[in-house]
């Protein structure tokens, strides 16, 4: 028996198939689950290219990873509480910010806490950190996947007396954040804490009205300190972090071997992230030598000493967990 098609018959059959085809490519991407990344860096930062590098790219087989920086999707500060409304997917949370809901977390963003990344990373994944993780999942709907070296705060003066030991800034007025944790901290280093709002900091050192500020190499050089100071004292006195966090409930949907992807993929982005930044503050250390500056440590045990003293008698310390820092040292 012979059969015979006409034009428009195959027209009709090749459209459907187009149409079968496109159903089932939505299918498919209606099955991939949406990550959505909202913090308020920027798209060409360290923790932005990690990553699209790194992140993205593992976990594309069943997710599509969206990331949002320059807090366009979410206002700076909100992101964490729009992960526990199960608006957002997920978030870089800092110290700082968990602190708010859990005032314990202000351990992790307290002066010579945290050594170095390497530091970070043991004790993020010491079991000292499950009863902060644990929180954070419960009363947040906060996973927190790994943690990201963001880089370490050092000293910046105009003069150049050399400073060892705390003693040394005796009297040196020091621009910091104005804050009372920030005062507190530029306290605790022995310098005389001075708040200056961040734009004036430039012509504030060009004048003499401050003698110092503190902030990471990268600020240093973004906003050209280095022209109007003759020296970086690398105190390390505030090792910054982000915590890649996803939203629980998002994570729970997940199969074991989806979430040991995502894990992983969390992993890689926070290594390379952390290896990036420290590569930078190593050439931004020589950039500044070269613009003259004196560029040195200082006795870091004796900063550490005082400072975390003045905070175990503080008020701040109060709600630590008692032996919480004794340990996180000893790692």
């Amino acid at each position: 028996m012979k059969f015979e098609l006409s034009g428009r018959t195959i027209m009709s059959v090749l459209v459907s198939l187009v149409l079968v085809c496109g159903l089932a490519s939505q299918a498919l991407s209606a099955e991939k689950i949406k990550l959505r990344m909202a913090g308020s860096g920027s798209p060409t930062g360290t923790r932005a290219i990690a990553l699209d590098e790194q992140f993205a790219p593992a976990v594309a087989e069943f997710a599509e990873y969206e990331a949002h920086w320059n807090s366009s999707l979410f206002k700076q500060g909100t992101e964490l509480e729009a992960i526990a409304r199960g608006n957002l997917e997920m978030a870089l949370a800092s110290a700082q910010e968990l602190a708010v809901f859990f005032p314990e977390f202000s351990i992790f963003a307290t002066g010579y806490v945290h050594r170095d990344a390497e530091h970070q990373r043991a004790v993020f994944n010491d079991p000292l950190m499950d009863p902060f993780k644990k929180k954070a999942e419960e009363e947040l709907n906060l996973k927190l996947l790994s943690v990201m070296y963001f880089g370490a705060r050092q000293l910046n003066l105009r003069t150049d007396q050399k400073v060892m030991k705390p003693e040394d800034l005796a009297g040196v007025n020091l621009r910091m954040p104005g804050t009372d944790a920030w005062q507190f901290l530029g306290k605790a280093l022995g310098a005389n804490p001075t708040p200056m709002a961040f734009a004036e900091v430039y012509t504030g050192l060009q004048s003499g009205a401050i003698d110092g500020q503190d902030n990471p190499l990268p600020t240093m050089v973004d906003k050209k300190f280095y022209e109007v100071t003759k020296q970086v004292i690398l105190t390390s006195h505030l090792v910054d972090l982000n915590y890649i966090s996803i939203s629980k409930k998002v994570w729970d949907k997940l199969t074991p071997e989806q979430q040991a992807t995502v894990q992983a993929a969390a992993d890689a982005a926070a290594k390379q992230c952390s290896e990036l930044q420290v590569a930078k503050e190593k050439e931004l250390q020589d950039f500044l030598r070269e613009k003259g500056l004196q560029v040195y440590e200082p006795d870091l045990d004796a900063f550490r000493e005082r400072v975390q003293k003045m905070y175990l008698e503080s008020e701040i310390a109060k709600s630590w967990p008692e032996g919480l820092l004794e340990k996180i040292n000893s790692l």
